[in-house]
């Protein structure tokens, strides 16, 4: 089946059922989702070729499909990276998808569309803007593996580290931390080709009192669970959502949406991960033919 053309050295040439798994110098030797979908895309017979989005030598038009992965530099090099996606034919999640959501003020639109988030407050400056809570956590919004990410307990340690966040000219957000991660830990839903996929819970990872660091490793304490009735409709209704919300994009292949439990037990949405969001696939083997299913119906 030929699902496009690539032009190569003045001819053009069929791109057949080529696929380019996109990872980062970071992310490829730490994307524990590689070896599987790999795996699983060959033995579907596809040619798969793992890369790095910055690797100048790549002929990106060669490729029936190139699924954006482990990227997972893009935080700090964002400019180039959307510059870089803006001209990948036949890429996902697409452009328009990643220049909404390689920002986290894409939760403002997720609240005003009527659902729950865990309360925000944008580069506070006062204690009288912080949500009522024991501790908080602050981060930019521009971030990824929890850099320049800290849980704090005193509101002026907090408002000192969001101070540091905007005097670097970035965003910052504040939200309260909630207890119920430290039992219950967040749990990913993962949808694959537009329908949801499987549950995994992730253990808690910001410690009190440990401060900003750099070196958490945020798939250490994982296991796959059981989503609850609620957790799906909360998850679903949050994906539905996108199309609305990023009207002129295509639909995500892919989707990873964090929730957490309030303080009534309710399930709220963390994150919204459409850019470069871990998979699980090691933590559950099935759905590694849901992903080669969904990257083949997009070809």
């Amino acid at each position: 089946m030929l699902t496009g053309w690539a032009r190569t050295a003045g001819r053009t040439e069929p791109v057949g059922e080529r696929i380019a798994l996109v990872t980062s110098e970071r992310g490829l030797p730490l994307d524990p989702d590689l070896a599987p979908a790999t795996a699983g895309l060959r033995e579907a017979g596809l040619d798969v070729d793992v890369v790095r989005w910055d690797d100048p030598a790549v002929d990106w038009a060669a490729y029936a499909l190139a699924v954006v992965r482990s990227c997972w530099d893009y935080a700090w090099r964002l400019e180039e990276f959307l510059s870089w996606a803006a001209g990948v034919p036949r890429l996902r999640n697409s452009v328009e998808v990643l220049r909404w959501n390689t920002d986290k003020v894409y939760l403002r639109d997720v609240a005003r569309a009527g659902l729950p988030v865990v309360p925000t407050v944008w580069n506070p400056t006062t204690a009288a803007e912080l949500p009522e809570a024991g501790e908080w956590v602050v981060k930019p919004s521009i971030s990824a593996g929890s850099r320049d990410t800290a849980r704090w307990i005193d509101s002026a340690a907090a408002l000192a580290h969001v101070a540091e966040l905007t005097a670097g000219g970035r965003t910052a957000m504040l939200q309260p931390y909630l207890v119920s991660v430290d039992e219950a830990g967040e749990t990913a839903m993962l949808f694959l080709g537009g329908r949801f996929s499987h549950a995994v819970r992730k253990g808690p990872l910001l410690k009190r009192g440990e401060g900003v660091r750099q070196d958490r490793n945020s798939r250490g304490d994982l296991r796959p669970v059981e989503a609850t009735p609620a957790q799906r409709e909360i998850a679903q209704s949050v994906f539905d959502a996108v199309g609305d919300l990023v009207p002129d994009a295509a639909p995500p292949l892919y989707a990873r949406i964090d929730l957490v439990e309030d303080g009534d037990g309710r399930p709220v949405l963390l994150e919204l991960e459409l850019t470069e969001p871990s998979l699980f696939l090691p933590q559950a083997p099935d759905a590694v033919g849901r992903f080669v299913h969904a990257v083949r119906a997009e070809l």
